[in-house]
């Protein structure tokens, strides 16, 4: 089984949307999360999506699931106080439908502009090496700073990668690594932080342009640049 774990626990302080959390904001009257689960609702490799939401807007999504037909969202799950519980409580919903080497497909509610084949090359790079992580290239030299602000180290950029997302892993890899952290008392950043902790070997999937997370204002103002672009040259064939 595939299957799709989607993240959409965040409150939005960042965007500063005193309304909605930026899952629920809208464009064209349709929400980001909608824009997201329709990748994966469409996919003919996905048999299953796990959506972990605020637990005050449950039944919010769940309307907004019968309107637009998404139809493949077998649970909703709390989210935790963090990232990486809610992650976590996901894994836990997911232990009577997964086994072991299911792959499970970790993604941002808020990161809409991924694509098929994106989610076609995480599902075959985890099945074929277990831990899958969407990778970008960056086009700026990163540079890493020491205890006091001063640049220690500025890596080739050749070498240098965003990580992105999905994040895919056979199921029994990914949640063993999230409950050995929890006993740990780890917190993590996202699943890829977290094999670097633990020095589980990750294998890279392309990403493709635009595969930005909606944080803060800017970044909405963007993602509907962006999509009107894309629309634009489906129907008139502009580029």
């Amino acid at each position: 089984m595939n299957t799709a774990l989607i993240f959409a626990g965040g409150t939005g302080i960042r965007m500063n949307a005193r309304a909605k959390p930026k899952q629920f904001l809208e464009l064209h009257g349709k929400p980001v999360i909608i824009y997201t689960l329709e990748h994966f609702e469409l996919h003919p490799e996905i048999d299953d999506i796990t959506v972990v939401c605020l637990e005050s807007r449950i039944p919010e999504l769940k309307h907004l699931l019968k309107r637009y037909g998404i139809e493949k969202v077998g649970r909703i799950v709390p989210g935790g106080n963090e990232g990486h519980d809610s992650i976590y409580n996901g894994l836990c919903a997911l232990n009577d439908a997964c086994g072991a080497d299911d792959i499970v497909l970790i993604h941002d509610g808020v990161r809409p502009l991924i694509n098929e084949d994106l989610i076609s090359a995480n599902i075959a790079k985890a099945k074929a090496c277990g831990a899958a992580i969407t990778a970008e290239a960056v086009t700026e030299s990163v540079v890493r700073l020491d205890g006091d602000g001063r640049i220690a180290e500025v890596p080739p950029r050749w070498e240098m990668h965003t990580a992105k997302a999905p994040q895919s892993f056979k199921y029994g890899l990914i949640r063993d690594l999230y409950e050995r952290a929890r006993r740990d008392g780890v917190g993590t950043v996202d699943s890829a932080h977290l094999c670097g902790v633990y020095g589980v070997e990750m294998h890279t999937v392309e990403s493709p342009p635009n595969n930005m997370k909606i944080t803060a204002p800017t970044d909405y103002y963007i993602f509907r640049a962006l999509y009107e672009a894309m629309e634009n040259e489906q129907i008139f064939g502009i580029r």
